[in-house]
């Protein structure tokens, strides 16, 4: 037996959802298994080149500690061919799909059968906050609580463009944290937290230009880490004139403009050839998230 898995990418905190707040984009890592005699890993996509091949891959190191956690003493092993066109360190969940890729791996492959919430907590118990891995595992926009046990809703989102611009320059989640507060005073973290709740409101509403709002009052990161990217007031204050807000996604350096997908597509190429240091990525929301498809039996 044999099986494709695809996970779609995501972007997280949306302003001042702070690792709590995600959604699923269009982008994807997607795996081929196929039972084998050793563990093999093979890059098939120039995203990918340079990665481990063999035990030392993170997708298998993810599906190891899975294996581990329900007492498997070892992984049947597989060659794994690997796809994606997510960027990788540019704040677009590349290494939660790869921990939704290793525990689903290990789910078919051990026949765990887990349901999507034993999936949901596996995960986050592995990350420490829901904001990236949720939206890969379920799609939509997903706002997430975890305090040992996850709690979760589910937001579909359709109808609006969420247009990456991407530098050419990685940053990396541990640079981008370093930067952050250890502490806020209570007054601050009242405001902070009242901006954060506007803003999930708007987004169940789907109130676009309100999350715009807010996104610009966020107190919990953006403020402290746009330092770390070079012209993004200049991107922001450009894109805000032609969006409903913009965000800085995920860590970073990624920021991304929610917009009307028929205003984008007519102005797009103007904007690219104004800021050409940039990718312009225009995406949509994946609302299915995780997709694994049994492709039959392998003969030997």
């Amino acid at each position: 037996m044999s099986w494709s898995i695809k996970v779609p990418a995501s972007t997280s905190n949306l302003g001042a959802g702070f690792d709590s707040v995600g959604l699923a984009l269009n982008l994807y890592l997607q795996l081929t298994v196929t039972p084998a005699d050793t563990w093999k890993f093979v890059a098939k996509s120039d995203y990918l080149q340079g990665i481990p091949e063999g035990t030392e891959n993170l997708v298998y190191k993810i599906a190891k500690q899975v294996g581990d956690r329900f007492e498997f003493p070892y992984l049947p092993s597989c060659r794994v061919e690997m796809t994606s066109n997510i960027p990788l360190a540019r704040g677009l969940g590349s290494s939660a799909t790869a921990t939704i890729a290793g525990i689903e791996l290990a789910n078919q492959i051990l026949g765990l059968d887990l349901t999507e919430e034993e999936k949901l907590q596996v995960a986050t118990d592995i990350e420490g906050h829901p904001d990236n891995v949720a939206p890969s595992l379920m799609g939509g926009c997903v706002i997430g609580h975890y305090d040992q046990e996850v709690n979760w809703i589910k937001i579909p989102v359709e109808d609006v463009t969420f247009l990456a611009v991407i530098p050419s320059y990685e940053l990396k989640t541990e640079n981008a944290r370093a930067v952050l507060p250890r502490e806020f005073s209570y007054e601050r973290s009242v405001h902070a937290s009242s901006v954060a709740n506007v803003s999930v409101a708007a987004i169940c509403m789907k109130d676009w230009s309100l999350l715009g709002k807010m996104m610009k009052k966020d107190l919990f990161h953006q403020p402290y880490r746009k330092g770390l990217i070079r012209d993004y007031d200049t991107i922001q204050n450009f894109l805000d004139e032609q969006a409903y807000g913009v965000f800085l996604s995920g860590a970073g350096p990624t920021m991304i403009a929610i917009a009307d997908p028929e205003h984008v597509e007519r102005n797009i190429g103007t904007w690219k050839e104004k800021f050409p240091q940039f990718d312009w990525l225009p995406l949509q929301v994946e609302n299915e998230g995780v997709q694994t498809t049994t492709l039959g039996s392998v003969s030997t």
